[in-house]
């Protein structure tokens, strides 16, 4: 279906529906433009190319390689166990685990021997694509949820706490309120009313920064839910996450009055995040405090917190990154795979918006060449 007519559908729906129960939470909104079956954002039939964003594994293979070697790295802290779980949240068309299965095949055979790769994608047609990546094999299996407890390995994500529906807040002098969305002739509106739950008020207690009058903010509730499902499967083994944000004081600063939900379409961003339902991406920055914090109560210790750019350089110096050519690769292309890196790695590209978290179940004090000094 194509995104307008998908578009118009879905607006539709939310029209009746707020219309029947009333203004609903952004973080409902967010989750049906996003994730509603037939018509969100992430679930519907993308054509190729049509997607709003370019993420690190489409910018160069040596995202995924290095990142291999940090798998390969954790096999062999953990004792080198059989099966070694690679479980993969928000896999998207598998072209990350392509590049991950495919330096383990290659540098590490008796890896390769051991893993097992369980890629979450909730959208059945995301997963349709991931055939045109990820080859057919035993050691691949594709859901959408996890359903296999007892995991030895490593769950990781690429942008995917960033996607989950959040709730909008602001302050005001008589306290917290919370942004819903509404409809006023015909048109979504956004409505201040009484928080939905009092679990706003205690995760800006908990995880967040007292807020200035009038200072917006996005609460999300959902990653909480994620990090204790990922405890709760993971037996033994580490959780890495990488995703734009940053750490509570810096999430929550003056600097952001009006908090970091963003709309993006067709490569452009818009604080028009109430257009075209299902049509475009909504995202808001991670706050790395809840998921550090968070985890912690659920038996998910950290381990280090750097960023993309320190991350890629600690893992590609060892042997001065091989790993960005690819065999008989000409000049040219050796000069582009170069520029490629740069944007991965450079404060102006990806190196310093992308952060990664790593945190560990049961595998006691271990540093990890990826986190350098941290």
């Amino acid at each position: 279906m194509p995104a307008s007519q998908s578009s118009s559908e879905l607006l539709s729906l939310l029209v009746e529906r707020i219309r029947r129960q009333g203004p609903i939470t952004f973080a409902e909104f967010m989750q049906a433009c996003l994730y509603h079956p037939a018509w969100g954002y992430y679930t519907r039939r993308v054509p190729e190319g049509a997607d709003d964003y370019y993420t690190s594994p489409e910018v160069h293979p040596i995202f995924g390689r290095l990142l291999a070697r940090q798998f390969a790295e954790m096999w062999e802290v953990l004792g080198k166990p059989e099966p070694f779980h690679l479980v993969e949240f928000g896999a998207g068309d598998g072209r990350l685990a392509a590049q991950v299965m495919r330096w383990v095949e290659e540098s590490r055979p008796e890896l390769a021997k051991c893993v097992r790769f369980l890629l979450i994608e909730s959208s059945a047609a995301r997963r349709e694509r991931g055939a045109r990546w990820l080859r057919q094999s035993t050691s691949v299996e594709w859901k959408a949820e996890v359903d296999a407890d007892a995991l030895v390995g490593c769950v990781y994500s690429n942008e995917f706490v960033d996607a989950l529906p959040v709730h909008r807040v602001v302050a005001r002098d008589t306290g917290l309120r919370e942004l819903f969305v509404a409809v006023r002739k015909s048109a979504l509106v956004m409505e201040e009313g009484e928080p939905s739950t009092s679990a706003l008020a205690d995760y800006l207690g908990r995880y967040g920064v007292p807020l200035r009058k009038g200072q917006q903010a996005e609460i999300n509730l959902a990653a909480l839910g994620w990090i204790e499902q990922v405890a709760a499967k993971l037996e033994r083994g580490f959780l890495l996450t990488v995703d734009y944000g940053y750490l509570a004081p810096e999430l929550y600063s003056p600097a952001r009055l009006g908090g970091t939900l963003l709309a993006y379409r067709a490569h452009r961003a818009s604080e028009d995040v109430l257009a075209c339902p299902g049509a475009q991406d909504l995202t808001a920055h991670v706050n790395f405090s809840a998921l550090i914090e968070h985890g912690r109560d659920v038996g998910l210790l950290p381990l280090g917190f750097t960023s993309q750019a320190k991350f890629l350089l600690a893992l590609g110096k060892g042997n001065e990154f091989a790993d960005l050519y690819a065999p008989h690769a000409s000049d040219l292309e050796r000069y582009q795979a170069r520029l490629r890196l740069k944007q991965l790695i450079y404060p102006e590209g990806m190196g310093e918006i992308f952060r990664i978290l790593v945190q560990g179940k049961r595998v006691g004090p271990v540093r990890l060449t990826g986190l350098g000094e941290t």
